[in-house]
């Protein structure tokens, strides 16, 4: 039997197999084999096709992809957000490459990757759909783009993001795995773990762990548990816009909105959007700014006073003045002795402050260096 029969009698045997107690550790087991089969698939495909893929430099202070299936207007889109030139046709896979772009938004560059467009069965490599997908996976937000016309493909697009190791609107569970030389596992779970503690030794059996201290402390899932201890999952956010609303009469737009709700996708927090015409853009350039989590600090420079104009920009992560500082780059960080921080996160106008001071947007930040 080939490695992909047995990945599908695996899946077959999950799919028939009823979900308790009694079977939980036996859908554990497989859960976890089949995570090893398809990283072993994948393995074999990408040797077998020389390892290609799209090569995208990033650039700016992150990075936005927009996946969406063939003709729902990424490419004009991204035509309309930024100065890149991005071939339009009414057919499908009209994008043949990645085209990059970068639009400029409250001093933040941001860059925007239109990638080919996903068609069912991208993670299994159709229509080259893993180097698509690979690009995906570097970005820092993950925009749906859907047609009016075509709510359903979001769920199509989420499956094929979730089979490429892609977790969206999430965040990792915390499992601490310490390898021991004796003692087999032993396992410590908080009152809140719903899984049985046998189901998780199980699943830690079948990834080779025989001596271990294991601790978990948040409830989880057993494909959160798999995804945790292949540790090669990565976590974005994600954002729906709805375009060609130009097209659609008003009675319509409830239709839309229903079919948003069905996805579990409040029509409120979706944007609507006419690339052709270029209305929603403002809305749908301040929802990449929210998601992305990017903040302003304007620096000040001796000799030269408050620069407005071309604010560092740091995200609400990663918003320390020592996080400033490695942006910064050059020689900051070695002379640096404190900073003066006047704004929103400051207890008054130039406040001194050290490495780990947290910063909020549109902050003032004076760096005092030596010599």
């Amino acid at each position: 039997m080939g490695l992909e029969e047995e990945i599908a009698a695996i899946e077959e045997e999950i799919a028939d197999t009823p979900y308790n107690k009694s079977t939980e550790q036996h859908i554990g087991r497989l859960k976890a084999k089949l995570a090893d089969k398809k990283e072993e698939l994948e393995r074999r495909q990408s040797s077998g096709s020389g390892g290609g893929g799209y090569a995208v430099e990033k650039h700016g202070d992150a990075t936005v992809a927009l996946v969406g299936f063939p003709s729902v207007g990424k490419s004009t889109l991204l035509n309309a957000l930024t100065n890149a030139e991005s071939e339009v046709g009414s057919y499908e896979f009209t994008t043949l490459d990645v085209n990059p772009g970068m639009l400029a938004y409250k001093g933040a560059n941001i860059q925007l990757l239109d990638v080919p467009g996903l068609i069912e069965g991208a993670a299994e490599n159709r229509g080259g759909g893993q180097a698509v997908l690979s690009v995906v996976r570097t970005a820092d937000l993950v925009l749906f783009v859907l047609s009016a016309f075509e709510i359903d493909h979001y769920e199509r697009l989420r499956r094929e993001l979730y089979e490429n190791k892609v977790r969206l609107d999430t965040e990792p569970v915390q499992v601490n795995v310490r390898k021991t030389h004796k003692g087999g596992i032993n396992l410590t779970t908080s009152d809140r773990v719903g899984l049985d503690d046998e189901t998780i030794t199980e699943v830690l059996r079948e990834y080779g762990y025989v001596n271990a201290d294991v601790t978990v402390r948040e409830d989880l899932t057993i494909d959160q548990l798999v995804d945790t201890l292949q540790d090669n999952r990565v976590y974005l956010p994600s954002a729906v816009t709805v375009n060609k609303v130009d097209l659609i009469d008003q009675d319509y737009l409830e239709t839309v909105e229903a079919n948003l709700r069905a996805h579990d996708i409040d029509p409120d927090e979706a944007v609507f959007i006419s690339a052709e015409e270029e209305k929603g853009l403002d809305s749908l350039k301040e929802t990449f700014w929210e998601k992305l989590g990017l903040i302003r600090i304007y620096m000040d420079k001796p000799g030269r006073g408050i620069d407005y104009e071309e604010p560092l920009i740091l995200t609400e992560e990663e918003n320390t003045v020592d996080d400033a500082l490695r942006k910064l780059g050059g020689s900051f960080d070695e002379r640096f002795r404190f900073a003066r921080v006047t704004g929103p996160s400051a207890k008054h106008d130039e406040q001194q402050v050290g490495r780990n001071h947290e910063l909020a947007d549109e902050d003032v930040l004076r760096i005092v260096a030596r010599r």
